[in-house]
Protein backbone atom coordinates (compact mmCIF):
# COMPACT_ATOMS: atom_id res chain seq x y z
CA UNK A 1 0.00 0.00 0.00
CA UNK A 2 2.82 2.58 1.10
CA UNK A 3 4.51 1.68 -2.38
CA UNK A 4 1.36 2.07 -4.14
CA UNK A 5 0.58 5.60 -2.50
CA UNK A 6 4.27 6.57 -3.11
CA UNK A 7 3.77 5.74 -7.21
CA UNK A 8 0.58 7.85 -7.12
CA UNK A 9 1.87 10.63 -5.60
CA UNK A 10 5.04 10.54 -8.19
CA UNK A 11 2.00 10.13 -10.94
CA UNK A 12 0.60 13.51 -9.45
CA UNK A 13 3.72 15.33 -9.18
CA UNK A 14 4.66 14.53 -12.97
CA UNK A 15 1.17 15.68 -13.60
CA UNK A 16 1.54 19.09 -12.32
CA UNK A 17 4.81 19.92 -13.70
CA UNK A 18 3.29 19.00 -17.45
CA UNK A 19 0.35 21.34 -16.30
CA UNK A 20 2.80 23.95 -15.31
CA UNK A 21 4.68 23.46 -18.38
CA UNK A 22 2.29 23.85 -20.45
CA UNK A 23 1.14 27.21 -18.73
CA UNK A 24 4.32 28.99 -19.06
CA UNK A 25 4.45 27.66 -22.74
CA UNK A 26 1.21 29.48 -23.10
CA UNK A 27 2.19 32.42 -21.21
CA UNK A 28 5.83 32.66 -23.26
CA UNK A 29 4.18 31.81 -26.85
CA UNK A 30 1.52 35.16 -26.47
CA UNK A 31 3.10 37.64 -27.71
CA UNK A 32 3.57 41.06 -26.41
CA UNK A 33 3.08 44.27 -29.10
CA UNK A 34 4.42 47.67 -27.61
CA UNK A 35 2.82 50.42 -29.67
CA UNK A 36 3.21 53.97 -30.31
CA UNK A 37 0.99 56.20 -31.90
CA UNK A 38 3.29 56.01 -35.32
CA UNK A 39 3.57 52.03 -34.97
CA UNK A 40 -0.14 51.90 -34.34
CA UNK A 41 -1.25 53.57 -37.69
CA UNK A 42 1.67 51.82 -39.65
CA UNK A 43 0.31 48.58 -38.80
CA UNK A 44 -3.32 49.27 -39.10
CA UNK A 45 -2.18 51.08 -43.14
CA UNK A 46 -0.42 48.10 -43.73
CA UNK A 47 -2.85 45.00 -42.70
CA UNK A 48 -6.18 46.81 -42.19
CA UNK A 49 -8.47 44.56 -45.52
CA UNK A 50 -9.86 48.13 -46.38
CA UNK A 51 -7.33 50.21 -47.57
CA UNK A 52 -5.98 46.95 -49.56
CA UNK A 53 -8.98 46.96 -51.35
CA UNK A 54 -9.32 50.60 -52.32
CA UNK A 55 -6.05 49.94 -53.35
CA UNK A 56 -7.19 46.90 -55.44
CA UNK A 57 -10.09 49.36 -56.80
CA UNK A 58 -7.56 51.67 -57.86
CA UNK A 59 -5.60 49.35 -59.69
CA UNK A 60 -9.33 48.17 -61.52
CA UNK A 61 -9.50 51.43 -62.89
CA UNK A 62 -6.41 51.71 -64.06
CA UNK A 63 -6.97 48.47 -65.87
CA UNK A 64 -10.08 50.10 -67.52
CA UNK A 65 -8.62 53.14 -68.89
CA UNK A 66 -5.95 51.54 -70.29
CA UNK A 67 -8.83 49.09 -71.68
CA UNK A 68 -10.75 51.98 -73.46
CA UNK A 69 -7.51 53.74 -75.33
CA UNK A 70 -6.99 50.43 -76.74
CA UNK A 71 -9.74 51.06 -78.78
CA UNK A 72 -7.91 53.01 -81.15
CA UNK A 73 -5.84 50.28 -81.95
CA UNK A 74 -5.95 48.40 -85.11
CA UNK A 75 -7.83 45.07 -85.17
CA UNK A 76 -7.24 41.93 -86.73
CA UNK A 77 -8.91 39.09 -87.37
CA UNK A 78 -8.95 35.72 -89.75
CA UNK A 79 -12.38 34.00 -90.57
CA UNK A 80 -12.58 30.86 -92.61
CA UNK A 81 -15.74 28.83 -94.31
CA UNK A 82 -16.09 26.29 -96.18
CA UNK A 83 -19.58 26.22 -98.36
CA UNK A 84 -21.04 23.28 -100.25
CA UNK A 85 -23.44 24.54 -102.73
CA UNK A 86 -27.05 21.64 -103.25
CA UNK A 87 -28.37 23.64 -106.44
CA UNK A 88 -26.77 26.88 -107.61
CA UNK A 89 -29.19 30.05 -107.83
CA UNK A 90 -30.35 31.01 -111.64
CA UNK A 91 -30.51 34.37 -112.62
CA UNK A 92 -33.19 35.50 -115.52
CA UNK A 93 -32.56 38.74 -117.58
CA UNK A 94 -34.88 38.73 -119.99
CA UNK A 95 -35.00 35.28 -122.15
CA UNK A 96 -31.74 34.74 -121.03
CA UNK A 97 -30.68 32.67 -118.13
CA UNK A 98 -27.47 32.36 -115.72
CA UNK A 99 -26.13 29.62 -113.62
CA UNK A 100 -24.77 31.22 -110.51
CA UNK A 101 -22.53 28.74 -109.21
CA UNK A 102 -22.33 25.30 -109.92
CA UNK A 103 -24.74 22.30 -108.22
CA UNK A 104 -23.10 19.97 -105.79
CA UNK A 105 -19.44 21.71 -105.29
CA UNK A 106 -17.62 22.93 -102.65
CA UNK A 107 -16.00 26.55 -101.98
CA UNK A 108 -13.95 27.02 -99.44
CA UNK A 109 -12.26 30.61 -98.69
CA UNK A 110 -10.36 31.86 -96.08
CA UNK A 111 -10.10 36.15 -95.16
CA UNK A 112 -8.27 38.19 -93.16
CA UNK A 113 -9.08 41.42 -92.70
CA UNK A 114 -7.45 44.31 -90.81
CA UNK A 115 -9.93 47.15 -89.15
CA UNK A 116 -8.35 50.34 -88.16
CA UNK A 117 -10.52 53.57 -86.39
CA UNK A 118 -9.92 56.63 -88.04
CA UNK A 119 -12.22 58.86 -86.43
CA UNK A 120 -13.90 58.18 -83.17
CA UNK A 121 -15.20 61.08 -80.85
CA UNK A 122 -16.75 58.75 -78.01
CA UNK A 123 -13.54 56.91 -78.12
CA UNK A 124 -11.98 60.21 -77.02
CA UNK A 125 -14.38 61.56 -74.87
CA UNK A 126 -14.37 58.34 -73.04
CA UNK A 127 -10.21 58.27 -72.41
CA UNK A 128 -11.23 61.29 -70.71
CA UNK A 129 -13.88 59.74 -68.59
CA UNK A 130 -11.70 57.41 -67.88
CA UNK A 131 -8.87 59.10 -66.73
CA UNK A 132 -10.98 61.24 -64.11
CA UNK A 133 -12.17 57.91 -62.97
CA UNK A 134 -9.13 56.96 -61.53
CA UNK A 135 -8.81 60.25 -60.14
CA UNK A 136 -11.52 59.79 -58.27
CA UNK A 137 -10.32 56.25 -57.27
CA UNK A 138 -7.36 57.56 -56.11
CA UNK A 139 -9.07 60.13 -54.10
CA UNK A 140 -11.53 57.04 -52.21
CA UNK A 141 -8.41 55.36 -51.67
CA UNK A 142 -6.90 58.48 -49.77
CA UNK A 143 -10.53 58.93 -47.83
CA UNK A 144 -10.34 54.94 -46.78
CA UNK A 145 -6.83 56.09 -45.37
CA UNK A 146 -7.43 59.36 -43.67
CA UNK A 147 -10.68 57.73 -42.30
CA UNK A 148 -8.66 54.76 -41.00
CA UNK A 149 -6.02 56.84 -39.41
CA UNK A 150 -8.92 58.88 -37.37
CA UNK A 151 -10.16 55.66 -36.39
CA UNK A 152 -6.95 54.54 -34.72
CA UNK A 153 -5.66 57.75 -33.38
CA UNK A 154 -9.08 58.38 -31.77
CA UNK A 155 -8.79 54.15 -30.39
CA UNK A 156 -5.25 54.61 -28.98
CA UNK A 157 -5.84 57.85 -27.41
CA UNK A 158 -8.87 55.98 -25.97
CA UNK A 159 -7.04 53.08 -24.89
CA UNK A 160 -4.47 55.97 -23.02
CA UNK A 161 -7.56 57.50 -21.06
CA UNK A 162 -8.87 54.18 -20.09
CA UNK A 163 -5.28 53.19 -19.17
CA UNK A 164 -4.49 56.55 -17.10
CA UNK A 165 -7.73 56.51 -16.08
CA UNK A 166 -7.12 53.64 -14.43
CA UNK A 167 -3.82 53.88 -13.05
CA UNK A 168 -5.19 56.83 -11.26
CA UNK A 169 -8.35 55.25 -9.47
CA UNK A 170 -5.40 52.22 -8.37
CA UNK A 171 -3.15 54.48 -6.84
CA UNK A 172 -6.35 56.30 -5.31
CA UNK A 173 -7.40 52.80 -4.09
CA UNK A 174 -3.85 51.83 -2.52
CA UNK A 175 -3.70 55.53 -0.51
CA UNK A 176 -7.20 54.64 0.82
CA UNK A 177 -6.07 51.19 1.68
CA UNK A 178 -3.15 52.43 3.56
CA UNK A 179 -5.29 55.12 5.11
CA UNK A 180 -7.81 52.08 6.45
CA UNK A 181 -4.66 50.52 7.55
CA UNK A 182 -3.27 53.40 9.52
CA UNK A 183 -6.58 54.78 11.12
CA UNK A 184 -7.37 50.77 11.79
CA UNK A 185 -4.63 50.43 13.70
CA UNK A 186 -4.75 53.97 15.71
CA UNK A 187 -8.77 52.42 16.47
CA UNK A 188 -7.07 49.19 18.03
CA UNK A 189 -5.24 51.60 20.04
CA UNK A 190 -8.08 53.50 21.03
CA UNK A 191 -6.62 56.81 20.03
CA UNK A 192 -9.25 56.93 17.29
CA UNK A 193 -13.23 56.52 17.01
CA UNK A 194 -14.90 53.94 15.54
CA UNK A 195 -16.42 56.17 13.15
CA UNK A 196 -13.15 57.00 11.56
CA UNK A 197 -12.49 53.38 11.04
CA UNK A 198 -15.66 52.71 9.52
CA UNK A 199 -15.45 55.93 7.39
CA UNK A 200 -11.67 54.85 6.12
CA UNK A 201 -12.77 51.70 4.89
CA UNK A 202 -16.23 53.33 3.19
CA UNK A 203 -13.65 55.47 2.01
CA UNK A 204 -11.45 52.05 0.34
CA UNK A 205 -14.68 50.07 -0.61
CA UNK A 206 -16.01 52.86 -2.58
CA UNK A 207 -13.08 53.25 -4.91
CA UNK A 208 -12.44 49.58 -6.27
CA UNK A 209 -15.82 49.27 -8.05
CA UNK A 210 -14.27 52.01 -10.14
CA UNK A 211 -11.06 50.37 -10.00
CA UNK A 212 -12.76 47.02 -11.86
CA UNK A 213 -14.66 49.38 -14.17
CA UNK A 214 -11.44 51.07 -15.03
CA UNK A 215 -9.61 47.71 -15.50
CA UNK A 216 -12.60 46.70 -17.82
CA UNK A 217 -12.37 49.87 -19.96
CA UNK A 218 -8.80 48.75 -20.94
CA UNK A 219 -9.38 45.86 -21.91
CA UNK A 220 -12.26 46.79 -24.59
CA UNK A 221 -10.24 49.77 -25.12
CA UNK A 222 -7.33 47.18 -26.54
CA UNK A 223 -10.35 44.94 -28.20
CA UNK A 224 -11.31 48.01 -30.38
CA UNK A 225 -8.06 48.77 -31.02
CA UNK A 226 -6.88 45.51 -32.20
CA UNK A 227 -9.43 45.51 -34.76
CA UNK A 228 -8.56 48.89 -36.84
CA UNK A 229 -5.20 47.65 -37.05
CA UNK A 230 -6.06 44.15 -38.21
CA UNK A 231 -3.91 42.52 -35.21
CA UNK A 232 -5.09 38.77 -33.82
CA UNK A 233 -6.61 38.40 -30.02
CA UNK A 234 -3.52 36.50 -28.82
CA UNK A 235 -1.42 39.50 -29.15
CA UNK A 236 -1.15 41.65 -26.20
CA UNK A 237 -0.81 45.29 -26.51
CA UNK A 238 1.12 47.51 -23.81
CA UNK A 239 0.82 51.32 -24.68
CA UNK A 240 4.60 53.17 -22.84
CA UNK A 241 2.24 56.60 -23.36
CA UNK A 242 0.37 59.03 -21.19
CA UNK A 243 -2.00 61.59 -21.76
CA UNK A 244 0.67 63.88 -19.70
CA UNK A 245 3.09 63.41 -22.85
CA UNK A 246 0.71 64.91 -24.82
CA UNK A 247 0.04 68.29 -22.35
CA UNK A 248 3.34 70.18 -24.29
CA UNK A 249 1.52 69.50 -27.29
CA UNK A 250 -2.10 71.12 -26.25
CA UNK A 251 -0.03 74.15 -25.09
CA UNK A 252 1.76 75.05 -28.50
CA UNK A 253 -0.92 73.97 -30.96
CA UNK A 254 -2.57 77.15 -32.17
CA UNK A 255 -6.04 76.49 -33.33
CA UNK A 256 -5.53 79.17 -36.10
CA UNK A 257 -2.85 76.84 -37.85
CA UNK A 258 -6.38 74.77 -38.85
CA UNK A 259 -7.68 77.57 -40.63
CA UNK A 260 -6.93 76.47 -44.27
CA UNK A 261 -10.38 75.62 -45.56
CA UNK A 262 -11.84 72.51 -47.05
CA UNK A 263 -9.16 72.59 -50.18
CA UNK A 264 -7.58 69.41 -49.19
CA UNK A 265 -10.85 67.86 -47.66
CA UNK A 266 -11.75 64.27 -49.36
CA UNK A 267 -15.67 64.68 -49.62
CA UNK A 268 -15.89 68.13 -51.15
CA UNK A 269 -12.79 66.94 -53.45
CA UNK A 270 -15.12 63.81 -54.69
CA UNK A 271 -18.10 65.67 -55.14
CA UNK A 272 -15.88 67.90 -57.51
CA UNK A 273 -14.52 64.97 -59.19
CA UNK A 274 -18.01 63.39 -59.96
CA UNK A 275 -18.87 67.00 -61.27
CA UNK A 276 -16.03 67.38 -63.54
CA UNK A 277 -16.99 63.45 -64.64
CA UNK A 278 -20.85 64.54 -65.33
CA UNK A 279 -19.56 67.48 -67.36
CA UNK A 280 -16.99 64.97 -69.19
CA UNK A 281 -20.35 62.65 -69.81
CA UNK A 282 -22.38 65.29 -71.62
CA UNK A 283 -19.18 65.73 -73.96
CA UNK A 284 -19.01 62.38 -74.46
CA UNK A 285 -23.35 62.15 -75.27
CA UNK A 286 -22.73 65.20 -77.68
CA UNK A 287 -20.14 62.74 -79.19
CA UNK A 288 -23.23 60.39 -80.15
CA UNK A 289 -24.45 63.22 -82.76
CA UNK A 290 -20.96 63.23 -84.21
CA UNK A 291 -19.66 61.14 -87.65
CA UNK A 292 -17.56 58.36 -87.05
CA UNK A 293 -14.95 56.99 -89.81
CA UNK A 294 -13.05 53.61 -90.00
CA UNK A 295 -11.07 51.66 -92.20
CA UNK A 296 -10.64 47.71 -93.20
CA UNK A 297 -8.03 46.11 -95.00
CA UNK A 298 -8.95 42.24 -96.30
CA UNK A 299 -7.95 39.40 -98.11
CA UNK A 300 -9.55 36.77 -99.29
CA UNK A 301 -8.13 33.32 -100.43
CA UNK A 302 -10.37 30.87 -101.84
CA UNK A 303 -10.96 27.90 -104.21
CA UNK A 304 -14.54 27.56 -106.15
CA UNK A 305 -16.63 24.67 -107.39
CA UNK A 306 -14.75 22.11 -106.27
CA UNK A 307 -16.61 18.09 -106.84
CA UNK A 308 -14.94 16.20 -104.29
CA UNK A 309 -14.28 17.55 -100.20
CA UNK A 310 -10.98 16.61 -99.73
CA UNK A 311 -9.74 20.34 -99.19
CA UNK A 312 -5.86 19.33 -99.35
CA UNK A 313 -6.35 17.85 -103.10
CA UNK A 314 -7.97 21.62 -104.30
CA UNK A 315 -5.55 23.78 -107.44
CA UNK A 316 -7.81 25.76 -108.52
CA UNK A 317 -6.60 28.88 -105.31
CA UNK A 318 -7.19 32.34 -105.82
CA UNK A 319 -6.35 35.54 -104.09
CA UNK A 320 -8.05 38.61 -103.73
CA UNK A 321 -8.16 41.92 -101.37
CA UNK A 322 -9.97 45.32 -100.51
CA UNK A 323 -10.11 48.43 -98.77
CA UNK A 324 -13.22 49.39 -97.77
CA UNK A 325 -13.76 52.92 -95.65
CA UNK A 326 -16.78 53.37 -93.34
CA UNK A 327 -18.60 56.84 -92.52
CA UNK A 328 -21.32 56.53 -90.52
CA UNK A 329 -23.53 60.22 -89.72
CA UNK A 330 -26.67 59.44 -87.21
CA UNK A 331 -29.44 61.85 -88.05
CA UNK A 332 -31.85 61.08 -85.19
CA UNK A 333 -31.68 58.91 -82.06
CA UNK A 334 -34.65 60.22 -79.13
CA UNK A 335 -32.40 58.66 -76.73
CA UNK A 336 -29.19 61.07 -77.36
CA UNK A 337 -31.44 63.86 -76.05
CA UNK A 338 -33.39 62.04 -73.08
CA UNK A 339 -29.73 61.46 -71.81
CA UNK A 340 -28.66 65.06 -72.04
CA UNK A 341 -31.60 66.17 -69.98
CA UNK A 342 -31.11 63.85 -67.40
CA UNK A 343 -27.36 64.47 -67.58
CA UNK A 344 -27.89 68.29 -66.95
CA UNK A 345 -31.04 67.30 -63.94
CA UNK A 346 -28.10 64.90 -62.66
CA UNK A 347 -25.49 68.27 -62.59
CA UNK A 348 -28.21 70.31 -61.14
CA UNK A 349 -28.34 67.67 -57.69
CA UNK A 350 -24.73 67.35 -57.30
CA UNK A 351 -24.28 71.00 -57.12
CA UNK A 352 -26.93 71.48 -54.32
CA UNK A 353 -25.38 68.38 -52.99
CA UNK A 354 -21.93 70.46 -53.03
CA UNK A 355 -23.36 73.23 -51.61
CA UNK A 356 -24.74 71.75 -48.61
CA UNK A 357 -21.81 69.41 -48.00
CA UNK A 358 -19.90 72.68 -47.75
CA UNK A 359 -21.92 74.04 -45.13
CA UNK A 360 -22.01 71.53 -43.09
CA UNK A 361 -18.58 70.74 -42.77
CA UNK A 362 -17.34 74.32 -42.31
CA UNK A 363 -20.05 73.76 -39.25
CA UNK A 364 -18.23 71.09 -38.08
CA UNK A 365 -14.57 72.26 -38.89
CA UNK A 366 -15.69 75.42 -36.63
CA UNK A 367 -17.18 73.06 -33.90
CA UNK A 368 -14.02 71.14 -33.53
CA UNK A 369 -12.05 73.91 -33.16
CA UNK A 370 -14.13 75.59 -30.51
CA UNK A 371 -13.64 71.98 -28.79
CA UNK A 372 -10.02 72.30 -29.09
CA UNK A 373 -10.11 76.24 -27.42
CA UNK A 374 -12.05 74.52 -24.80
CA UNK A 375 -10.32 71.52 -24.03
CA UNK A 376 -7.36 73.90 -24.32
CA UNK A 377 -8.16 75.92 -21.44
CA UNK A 378 -9.66 73.33 -19.36
CA UNK A 379 -6.21 71.78 -19.48
CA UNK A 380 -4.17 74.98 -17.99
CA UNK A 381 -7.08 74.86 -15.48
CA UNK A 382 -7.40 71.13 -14.25
CA UNK A 383 -3.78 71.30 -14.07
CA UNK A 384 -3.56 73.93 -11.96
CA UNK A 385 -6.36 72.06 -10.08
CA UNK A 386 -4.54 68.95 -9.55
CA UNK A 387 -1.63 70.95 -7.94
CA UNK A 388 -4.11 72.72 -5.36
CA UNK A 389 -5.82 69.16 -4.81
CA UNK A 390 -1.92 67.60 -3.71
CA UNK A 391 -1.61 70.58 -1.48
CA UNK A 392 -5.16 70.05 0.23
CA UNK A 393 -4.33 66.14 0.14
CA UNK A 394 -1.21 66.79 2.09
CA UNK A 395 -2.21 69.63 4.39
CA UNK A 396 -5.63 67.21 5.51
CA UNK A 397 -2.78 64.43 6.23
CA UNK A 398 -0.76 66.45 8.31
CA UNK A 399 -3.76 68.10 10.04
CA UNK A 400 -5.16 64.35 11.06
CA UNK A 401 -1.82 63.34 12.13
CA UNK A 402 -1.59 65.93 14.83
CA UNK A 403 -5.00 65.32 15.59
CA UNK A 404 -6.48 68.79 14.32
CA UNK A 405 -8.34 67.85 11.16
CA UNK A 406 -10.49 64.91 10.70
CA UNK A 407 -10.82 61.72 8.59
CA UNK A 408 -13.54 62.78 6.41
CA UNK A 409 -11.14 66.01 5.54
CA UNK A 410 -8.54 63.26 4.35
CA UNK A 411 -11.14 61.67 2.63
CA UNK A 412 -12.98 64.41 0.90
CA UNK A 413 -9.22 65.61 -0.36
CA UNK A 414 -8.23 62.35 -1.46
CA UNK A 415 -11.42 62.00 -3.59
CA UNK A 416 -11.07 65.44 -4.98
CA UNK A 417 -7.48 64.90 -5.79
CA UNK A 418 -8.52 61.62 -7.82
CA UNK A 419 -11.70 63.46 -9.61
CA UNK A 420 -9.31 66.38 -10.50
CA UNK A 421 -6.68 63.69 -12.13
CA UNK A 422 -9.39 62.07 -14.12
CA UNK A 423 -11.23 65.58 -15.43
CA UNK A 424 -7.15 66.69 -16.17
CA UNK A 425 -6.74 63.25 -18.23
CA UNK A 426 -10.30 63.83 -20.13
CA UNK A 427 -9.56 67.48 -21.44
CA UNK A 428 -6.44 66.25 -22.62
CA UNK A 429 -7.83 63.03 -24.14
CA UNK A 430 -10.94 65.82 -25.42
CA UNK A 431 -7.97 68.12 -27.31
CA UNK A 432 -6.55 65.30 -29.12
CA UNK A 433 -9.89 63.88 -30.23
CA UNK A 434 -11.31 67.35 -31.85
CA UNK A 435 -7.62 67.91 -33.45
CA UNK A 436 -8.15 64.37 -34.81
CA UNK A 437 -11.64 65.27 -36.25
CA UNK A 438 -10.80 68.35 -37.30
CA UNK A 439 -7.62 66.90 -39.33
CA UNK A 440 -10.20 64.66 -41.14
CA UNK A 441 -12.59 67.47 -41.93
CA UNK A 442 -9.64 69.48 -43.24
CA UNK A 443 -8.39 66.84 -45.27
CA UNK A 444 -4.69 66.55 -43.62
CA UNK A 445 -2.50 63.28 -44.73
CA UNK A 446 -0.84 61.18 -41.90
CA UNK A 447 2.55 62.10 -42.01
CA UNK A 448 4.97 59.65 -39.62
CA UNK A 449 6.57 61.80 -36.87
CA UNK A 450 10.49 61.65 -37.18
Amino acid sequence: MKMQSFVGKKCLLALALLLMCGRVGAQEAKQTLTLTLDKALEIALSDNPTIKVAEEEVALKKVSQKETWQNLLPEVTLSGSWQHTIQAAVMKLGENEFKMGKDGTNTVAGVATLSLPLFAPSVYKAMTLTKTDVELAVEKARASEQDLVNQVAKAYYQLMLAQDSHEVLKQSFAVAEENYNVVNAKYEQGSVSEFDKISAQVQMNSVKPSLISAGNAVTLAQLQLKVLMGVTADVELKIDDSLSNYEQKVFTNEVDEFNEGLANNTTMKQLYLNQKMLQQSRKSLYANFMPTLGASLSYQYQSLYNNDWNVFGYKAWAGSSTLLFNFSMPLYRASNFTKLKSNKIQQTQLQQNIVDAERKLNMQAESYRKNMQASSEQVSSNKETVNQAKKAVEIASKRYEVGRGTVLELNNSQVQLTQAELTYNQSIYDYLVAKSDLDLVLGRDYVKTK
